[in-house]
């Protein structure tokens, strides 16, 4: 489905809106996240199961917005590896570029042994998306929050995608849906994707009921354990570390194909 495809859905007639001014009091920055991955021919009805629960959040009478994320990583792929290996404790580093608002971030996200995900970010210029070791500010930034020096880390994979969010009413919770899934690998300068895949991420400050759960639960649709990152590195680099990854891989295609 195409970027004007998505924002042109029937769906967005009968579902309430948000502003990005409203949804930044709705951070979630120390949260638990849950995620799904699903076809894209099951999203329309999704949403129109929603509609009577979700706000979507709106910027410009845009609802599908375009994102660009460049991952760091440290030259032996540290951070990938350790997700790659079931770590619990582990840490991602990007920066993120909001195409609608044009707003560029840099964040440092960590997982924690409970499973909660603690995000931190801060506001960069668009001059230092690519080269964060090279602004004082990011590197601050990276020197006081992350568990990589700046110089150590550089560029490892870019990720484009659209992503529709949703809040509830009780605003204990956010939903993202991101589909058009692009890979380009820096290094290797090679790109991947795969056509027709969403993947859904619960974003919940506590345990508080979720009508989504109980909507995906009706589609069939069940928990999956997805890093974008690390799918992406494994569709566009054949010499990382991707025996388990191979696995998750094979499971998504069976399911974009029954």
């Amino acid at each position: 489905m195409t970027y004007e495809q998505l924002n042109r859905l029937s769906v967005w007639s009968q579902m309430p809106t948000i502003t990005l001014d409203e949804m930044s009091a709705i951070k979630l920055m120390n949260r638990v996240d849950t995620k799904y991955v699903m076809r894209e021919s099951q999203l329309d009805e999704m949403l129109r199961m929603a509609t009577a629960e979700y706000s979507v959040q709106v910027i410009d009478d845009v609802r599908a917005c375009r994102y660009t994320t460049l991952y760091y990583d440290t030259a032996d792929y540290d951070m990938y590896t350790r997700h790659h290996n079931q770590q619990l404790v582990r840490q991602k580093i990007r920066t993120r570029r909001y195409e609608e608002s044009a707003q560029c971030f840099i964040e440092v996200k960590n997982k924690t042994n409970k499973g909660r995900t603690k995000k931190k970010r801060i506001v960069i210029p668009e001059s230092a998306f690519e080269q964060v070791a090279q602004n004082a500010e990011a590197e601050r930034f990276l020197r006081e929050r992350a568990n990589y020096q700046p110089e150590d880390i550089a560029p490892a994979l870019t990720t484009t995608f659209e992503r529709i969010t949703l809040v509830n009413k009780a605003h204990t919770e956010r939903l993202t849906i991101d589909l058009n899934l692009r890979f380009g690998n820096v290094r290797k300068q090679t790109t991947g994707e795969m056509e027709g895949l969403v993947i859904v991420e619960l974003k919940q400050d506590g345990m508080y009921f979720s009508p989504m759960k109980e909507i995906l639960q009706q589609l069939r649709v069940k928990p999956f354990k997805v890093s974008k990152y690390c799918l992406g590195t494994v569709l566009t680099d054949a010499d990382v570390k991707q025996n388990r990854y191979k696995q998750k891989i094979r499971l998504i295609e069976k399911m974009l194909n029954s």
